[in-house]
């Protein structure tokens, strides 16, 4: 007997629940009947592998919002990369929201337009 079932890979959605940019995202995916796998880094930090992910596809500086108070304070430091990656884990509002991971694909901030590609692609083979 053969089966034909298609498994749509897990959305996962690193933000805050303070973040306008991670609740958008969190309601793009509902609203497709999607149920993303919301990881608040306010109460959990990004596993160190995780936020590496990031940092190898985007670059560090990428991952930070130079627009928070966070930075504020930050700007005047000089920090080596592991030391603010250690800060970025420890300060969320430090970085740019929200983080996602589709799969093996990874966006960051809002960026509805690879989300709906993605979205696309899962329906067409799903």
């Amino acid at each position: 007997m053969r089966i034909n079932a298609t498994i749509t890979p897990m959305v996962q959605i690193f933000g805050t629940a303070k973040s306008p940019g991670t609740m958008k995202a969190l309601r793009f995916f509902k609203e497709r009947g999607i149920k993303p796998q919301f990881v608040d880094l306010q109460r959990r930090a990004m596993a160190p592998g995780e936020i590496a992910r990031f940092v190898q596809k985007f670059g560090l500086s990428a991952l930070i919002d130079t627009g928070s108070k966070s930075y504020e304070r930050l700007a005047y430091l000089r920090l080596s990369d592991e030391a603010l990656i250690q800060r970025l884990l420890d300060e969320p509002q430090l970085m740019v929201q929200p983080l996602l991971r589709l799969g093996a694909t990874l966006t960051i901030g809002w960026d509805e337009a690879v989300w709906r590609n993605w979205y696309q692609h899962q329906r067409r083979v799903g």
